[in-house]
């Protein structure tokens, strides 16, 4: 019998991702580390942490959970403890991806907007304190998630797989817990981004509207480096952002309407349209994490030619060893 679409699609997306994220959110890590971008330390750190929680969620989310588990049922991930490791590790690395875009979008509308707080808020200490907060906050709200789910059989004494346990689902605390699960993953991020967005956007064209005023019209041909600054700035901040929320967008809804009502697992008809929009939903979220990469060396130049210089290095290493035996 052959599968329904949607679960032959879902076979063939995640490896490819996969295969491609994996690669790219490690290059990218050097890359950022390396600190040859023409990037602030700051900004640097942010990305750094987006690459690294991109890289959890394919690890975690793609790899461990859509590929081992959903492809090989008896492998050792599909024991009861490991499930629930999985499932607690797929969340907080979606929620710190989630809530680092959020510090990068307040980052650089602090820059660009606020400029009496840039000196104080823009700094390498503030980045550094920002993720690890997030990071244990997200860690600590998640703890209910090692609670929320059984294992569904038991054979020869060995616990099998994770289903959602039926008195957590419907007591006080796993109401509670869906609902801040909602609102932290889907709402409230989305929220944010758009609104210091539109403030930014609002801040941009006050300021070069002025300016032009300023400048006066004898200068309209010439250059401007610091609105050239800026603009690189903000197309790195709209096309990170932007993208985040086209791809996040159709499993934030899914999630909301599905969690809230309770209907957030599906069993038997994979053709139901509820089902087929959450796991295209998941598909876009998780392709989220291989656009970043892609995102900056579209858009910034020196992290191309950064790019390249790390590729190079392996090969022109090896080049001078294979002369020197020669």
């Amino acid at each position: 019998m052959a599968l329904p679409p949607i679960r032959q699609v879902r076979i063939i997306f995640y490896p490819i991702i996969a295969a491609f994220g994996v690669p790219a959110n490690l290059l990218t890590m050097v890359v950022l580390l390396r600190g040859n971008c023409g990037l602030s330390k700051c900004i640097s750190h942010y990305m750094v942490a987006m690459a690294m929680t991109d890289l959890l969620v394919l690890m975690f989310c793609v790899i461990a959970y859509h590929i081992v588990m959903y492809q090989f049922p008896f492998s050792f991930l599909s024991y009861a403890s490991a499930c629930k490791v999985v499932l607690y590790f797929m969340s907080t690395s979606l929620q710190t991806s989630v809530w680092y875009t959020v510090l990068f979008t307040v980052d650089r509308f602090v820059a660009i907007c606020c400029q009496k707080l840039k000196a104080k808020y823009c700094t390498v200490r503030t980045a550094v304190a920002g993720i690890i907060s997030v990071a244990l906050l997200v860690h600590l709200e998640c703890v209910p998630y090692l609670f929320e789910y059984k294992p569904v059989r038991v054979v020869y004494g060995i616990q099998w797989g994770c289903q959602p346990s039926s008195w957590f689902m419907t007591s006080l605390v796993g109401v509670t817990f869906s609902f801040l699960q909602s609102i932290l993953t889907s709402i409230l991020p989305f929220l944010l981004i758009a609104l210091f967005n539109c403030l930014t956007v609002r801040r941009i064209l006050l300021a070069s509207k002025l300016r032009r005023g300023l400048r006066g019209h004898s200068s309209q041909t010439q250059k401007d480096p610091e609105m050239e600054s800026r603009r690189k700035s903000i197309i790195l901040l709209f096309t990170v952002s932007g993208s985040f929320i086209l791809l996040w967008l159709t499993a934030a809804v899914s999630f909301m309407t599905t969690r809230l009502a309770g209907t957030a697992h599906y069993d038997g008809d994979y053709t139901d349209s509820a089902y087929v929009a959450t796991e295209a939903g998941y598909m876009l979220m998780y392709l989220s994490s291989c656009t970043n990469a892609c995102i900056y060396t579209a858009t910034q130049t020196k992290f191309r030619e950064e790019v390249r210089l790390v590729l190079k290095s392996p090969w022109t290493l090896f080049l001078i060893l294979v002369k020197k035996h020669m």
